[in-house]
């Protein structure tokens, strides 16, 4: 059997919104902090309904590109709209809250393991991971990288072969909850703020609390605006 003959697609209107948006970024060098013309004039120069413009923006905030402020306009947070296709967020929109459970789940018991058997050296990485994500949000980043070194760090204190595999087999499902979360405004210096909290009840050796840490931080990053988002079906 082959693929081929599969039923085609149209492209939805507000996506065509999408890529008109892009363009319009990209050849009028906007740049992050860069206003967006409003809605309703958008609207009446690309000649669709205001819906379909309200539609494409609330995709570009879900992907972290604009930030529409209330009563103010929506302004771009990066200095391109490399706008993720719609059908790829659909589909992570399914499987993010089983990925999120799985999350809380390990994640709260690793750091329980881990105020109880850490090492000097298990504190040296942790400290020198959020030591990296500090600077790279410095820099202007989300503090991706410092964020995974960090929830390695605290996976190998642990001390657990076992549980440290479970952590393996989801380790891409893992990298795509941390990048919707920290793309989220505000969250990186929230989630470093976590972090600490949870490196201080490892270093004191107290399991409780550094599970209770864990635990709130998990929850934090399952806070996304993309779990909000009802995907319209089609609205030509």
């Amino acid at each position: 059997m082959t693929d081929a003959l599969r039923p085609m697609t149209r492209q939805r209107l507000y996506e065509q919104v999408l890529d008109r948006l892009r363009q319009y970024v990209a050849e009028g060098g906007l740049r992050a902090g860069d206003r967006l013309p409003p809605e309703r004039d958008l609207a009446q120069r690309l000649g669709v309904s205001r819906a379909s413009v309200k539609q494409a923006i609330v995709v570009l905030e879900v992907q972290g590109l604009v930030e529409a402020r209330h009563g103010g306009g929506t302004y771009l947070v990066r200095d391109s709209l490399d706008v993720e296709p719609v059908e790829r967020m659909v589909e992570r929109r399914r499987r993010l809250p089983d990925v999120l459970d799985a999350r809380e789940a390990l994640e709260t018991k690793l750091a329980e393991l881990a105020a109880e058997r850490r090492t000097d050296d298990d504190l040296a990485a942790m400290r020198s991971a959020l030591a990296h994500m500090s600077a790279e949000i410095d820099a202007g980043d989300h503090g991706i990288e410092g964020d995974r070194l960090f929830h390695a760090a605290v996976t190998a204190a642990a001390h657990s072969s076992l549980l440290a595999e479970f952590m393996r087999s989801i380790s891409d499902q893992i990298a795509e909850s941390r990048t919707e979360s920290l793309r989220q405004p505000g969250r990186p210096h929230r989630s470093l703020a976590q972090h600490r909290a949870i490196l201080d009840a490892i270093a004191d050796q107290s399991p409780r609390q550094a599970a209770s840490a864990m635990r709130r931080h998990v929850r934090t990053v399952a806070k996304v605006r993309l779990l909000d988002w009802e995907p319209e079906e089609d609205d030509r």
